[in-house]
Parts: C-alpha cells; sequence; structure tokens
C-alpha cells in the first residue's frame, strides 16, 4: 500500500494528518479548501481519488479530506482517521437540503443532532435508541464564532437519510416526508452526519456538521453544482476557524 500505516482506503503515515481533519463529500470540495484556504497544502491521501491534504491556516495544523456520499462511505473514512491515523476532531462541511420555510439557501445549518432513517447503528448493538449529537466544545465553538461573524446561520436537529432518490409510487402517504420531518423541527436533510457523529461517540473522539443549504424543499430553489463545490466560503472558513480554535 505504500506506507507504513496505511489502511485500505488511506495510503498515508500516521502524522500525515492534523488533529482536525474537514470533511467535505466532494474531493473536489477538498481541493477548493487546500489550495484556496491553506498555506503549504500537501496531499496526503489520493486512494480512489478520494484527496486528503494537510496545511496550515493562520499558522496552525488543518487536515481536509473528502467523504464520499452516504453513511457508509463518511462511516469507513470517519473510522480510519479516528482509530488509525491520531485525528482527534472530524468537521464536516457539506451541503443540505431545507425542510423549513425560515432557513434559506446559503443559510448555515450547525447539526446539534441528527436524526436518521439509516440502519448503521444496528452495528452496536445496542438496547433502545441512539441519539446522534454533536460534540459540545466543538459545537459552542462555532457558534461562538458565527456570532462574531454575524453570519446566517441556525442550531438543530438535521435528518441523515440513506436515500436520495425515493419510490414513492406505491406509499401515497409518504409523499410528504418533508413535511413529516418538518412538523419534528427538523431543519434540513443530509446523507453523512450521522454516522460520523455515531463513529466518534465509539471512538470517544470529537464531530460537528455544519452544512450550507444547497435547495429549499419547501420553495425548490436552488444552488448549481459548481456554486455546492467552491461557493460555500463562509462555511468553509468557520469550519477552518472552528479547527484551528481546538489547537
Amino acid at each position: 500500500m505504500g506506507k507504513n500505516s496505511a489502511t485500505p482506503h488511506i495510503s498515508a503515515d500516521k502524522g500525515d494528518f492534523a488533529k482536525t481533519v474537514l470533511m467535505p463529500g466532494d474531493p473536489l470540495r477538498a481541493k477548493y479548501i487546500a489550495e484556496n484556504f491553506l498555506t503549504d497544502a500537501k496531499l496526503v491521501n489520493n486512494v480512489r481519488g478520494v484527496q486528503g491534504y494537510t496545511g496550515t491556516y493562520k499558522g496552525k495544523r488543518v487536515s481536509v479530506m473528502a467523504s464520499g456520499m452516504g453513511m457508509p462511505s463518511i462511516g469507513i473514512y470517519s473510522y480510519e482517521l479516528y482509530n488509525f491515523f491520531g485525528v482527534e476532531n472530524i468537521i464536516r462541511v457539506g451541503s443540505a437540503g431545507t425542510y423549513h420555510k425560515d432557513v434559506h439557501v446559503r443559510d448555515i445549518v450547525i447539526a446539534e443532532g441528527a436524526s436518521y432513517d439509516s440502519n448503521y447503528v444496528s452495528q452496536f448493538h445496542l438496547p433502545g435508541t441512539f441519539s446522534a449529537i454533536a460534540d459540545f466544545k466543538l459545537l459552542r465553538t462555532c457558534v461562538e464564532i458565527a456570532d462574531k461573524k454575524k453570519l446566517n446561520y441556525h442550531v438543530g436537529n438535521i435528518h441523515s437519510s440513506d436515500i436520495f432518490y425515493g419510490d414513492l409510487s406505491d406509499a401515497p402517504e409518504m409523499i410528504q416526508p418533508v413535511r413529516a420531518w418538518g412538523k419534528m423541527g427538523i431543519l434540513a436533510v443530509e446523507m453523512e452526519a450521522a454516522a460520523l457523529y455515531m463513529n466518534a461517540a465509539r471512538a470517544g473522539k470529537r464531530a460537528l456538521a455544519i452544512c450550507t443549504i444547497s435547495d429549499s424543499l419547501v420553495t425548490g430553489e436552488a444552488t448549481t453544482a459548481e456554486e455546492r463545490q467552491t461557493s460555500f466560503t463562509a462555511m468553509m472558513e468557520l469550519a477552518l476557524e472552528t479547527a484551528i480554535a481546538m489547537e
């Protein structure tokens, strides 16, 4: 595999990653963050094109690596980073679709908790229901920085879903899943945070998901793929400031 500490999915040595890793879903977003925000960024992983970089931000060491899409994918990468590469904090920086009329496209959602429709939790053999929540220190730090920056942000529960294209043809009662989740105060939907929060809990590490709203499932407004890749800079800077505050 080429590196002494390589895993099946990350070809790197222990110490190649900083204590805190920013984790977008898209490898091109990881590349964009490394090239536009980090100083002396070095490519430390490129297995399967899932690019990971380590550099410095305002003089402090930070890494960024893609997670891919969905809970199984972020489950693999976060597990390996936490358990084999000494990473202590993972901050997901992703996109989400809002379920709420008062959460608008390009607003930031900081996920205090992540509800889910996934079976990912079954591996832990728990005799009850697990609440997937963010680390409070990361959450508090992020919110304090967002306040200082006067960002348009919301803190609350999000929905991590295994399904992007849902087949509703035989289930007319499910035609309004937006309404069902929304009435429980769920702010937005994405596909990774709950698994990240579960892996962090199991490893005794920290995790936080920060998402920019890319589209509204209420109004139909949406951003383009290019905008999602390169223009969510307020979220990126918020995550980087949170990362260096954890040093």
